[in-house]
């Protein structure tokens, strides 16, 4: 007698990348912005050279409008350079850790959000 073994269908969706988010204690009163898109926090700034790092919630592209609020900032400006792994590029998605060309100084844990 032969054996033959039947596969099963699968019918599982791609596996799709989970981001972490921000649990919304983390953010303080000052820095919430109603009707605005949560980015992500400021991991780093580079006084020297003018970049914040971060790691996105969202999607990011050059051209968008963003706002950076803390509890001593409050900047709004274009994206005109944005960076991954220290290559220029014109959009990222969320999880990626990218890099900021802003024009004022920032603060690590400042929120960033996308008006």
């Amino acid at each position: 007698m032969k054996r033959t073994s039947k596969k099963k269908s699968s019918n599982k969706k791609p596996a799709t990348l989970r981001v972490p988010k921000t649990p919304i204690t983390d953010i303080t009163p000052e820095q919430q912005i109603i009707g605005a898109q949560f980015l992500g926090k400021v991991k780093e700034f580079f006084s020297k050279i003018g970049v914040a790092t971060l790691v996105l919630e969202s999607p990011l592209a050059v051209g968008d409008t963003v706002r950076v609020k803390g509890h001593t900032t409050d900047l709004t400006q274009r994206v005109e350079k944005l960076e991954v792994d220290h290559a220029a590029v014109q959009s990222a998605a969320a999880g990626e850790g990218v890099g900021l060309l802003l024009a004022d100084r920032v603060r690590p844990g400042d929120a960033v959000y996308k008006l």
